[in-house]
């Protein structure tokens, strides 16, 4: 089995460190500019990622006695969003609610118009939660195991369905094929709503789904749950076990959500945007918002999001490599 994945990268840290010019902080208690604030968000509105981005700047609002509007910039995987916040103004004004895809994985896939590492800096962790690999009923498995067996009995036959080449649920079922040392066929889709269609309607067999979008349909005993993707249980999956407790050790593949701004922005206003979001992220009434979305908060330091990006990023990179994955 390939080494796990390792947590915290030093050396990396160090760099992204410097490179991002994390230095002691003189006037922290720096003000927000007197204007309207926007929160980014690279998804469509109603999906995860725009309700919680919604959630974070209702109360926002409260606390500073500002107008904090949320913008949906959505395409492109969430890019577009990205890359407009990497150009944006940099007076504080303007932050982004990113995404694992485009500020780790997109990097090893495309070129895109920005660094994210380079011309994004971290605020604060936002969310995380895992996927959860389901299947349809008429698979057969009610099991990591079972499923795993069937994959190995068929080669190369048993598809699963994701949102498209190169995205967290595509790169889950990579990861898995290659601790498992099974051949699974990959079935990309434009989105969520018609991977889930083709996996409620027979066509496909798995998907490493969003719990929120699963839910329903595993409760109609449509779908069964077999495993979800982080490297423990949520607190809302208390009984669907982990892909590492199933057999495979250091497994990970946790989706994310972080705040972050333009790379410009002086140093103490990105301090005080920190302050200020894991202020709203420690609230026990968001964390109870957020669970209903099968999403839990994991607010932190500046610097432990580069460390997270960081890791992530030479990881996935190196998963990338590995399987010869392909953008679209």
């Amino acid at each position: 089995m390939p080494t796990p994945r390792r947590p915290l990268l030093p050396l990396a840290l160090n760099l992204l460190l410097a490179l991002s010019g994390f230095a002691p902080l003189a006037g922290s208690a720096q003000d927000l500019p007197k204007k309207t604030l926007t929160l980014v968000v690279g998804f469509a509105p109603g999906g995860a990622a725009d309700t919680a981005a919604r959630l974070v700047a209702r109360r926002l609002q409260e606390n500073l006695g500002q107008t904090v509007v949320v913008d949906n910039r959505a395409g492109a995987g969430g890019n577009i969003a990205h890359q407009f916040v990497a150009r944006a103004e940099p007076d504080g004004a303007t932050i982004l609610l990113g995404s694992v895809g485009p500020l780790a994985i997109a990097p090893h896939l495309t070129k895109l118009g920005y660094d994210p590492q380079r011309d994004l800096a971290p605020l604060t962790m936002g969310m995380s939660f895992p996927n959860v690999l389901v299947v349809h009923a008429g698979v057969g498995a009610k099991t990591l195991a079972q499923y795993i067996a069937i994959a190995r009995k068929h080669p190369g036959k048993l598809d699963y369905a994701s949102t498209g080449a190169g995205s967290a649920s595509h790169l889950a079922g990579e990861l898995l094929d290659q601790v498992a040392g099974i051949e699974t066929l990959h079935v990309p889709y434009k989105g969520g709503a018609p991977a889930l269609a083709d996996l409620l309607g027979g066509r496909v067999a798995a998907y490493f789904s969003t719990w929120s979008t699963a839910q329903p349909h595993v409760e109609s005993g449509r779908l069964i749950p077999l495993a979800s993707t982080g490297l423990s249980r949520p607190a809302f999956l208390p009984n669907i076990p982990t892909v590492a407790e199933s057999g495979y050790p250091g497994f990970n593949a946790t989706n994310w959500y972080a705040f972050v701004a333009p790379a410009k922005v002086p140093q103490p206003v990105l301090a005080r945007w920190n302050r200020e979001l894991v202020k709203v992220l420690t609230t026990p009434e968001l964390r109870d918002d957020l669970a209903k979305h099968g999403l839990s908060p994991a607010p932190g330091t500046r610097e432990e999001l580069a460390a997270t990006i960081a890791a992530e990023s030479l990881a996935w990179g190196k998963l990338i490599r590995e399987r010869k994955i392909v953008g679209e």
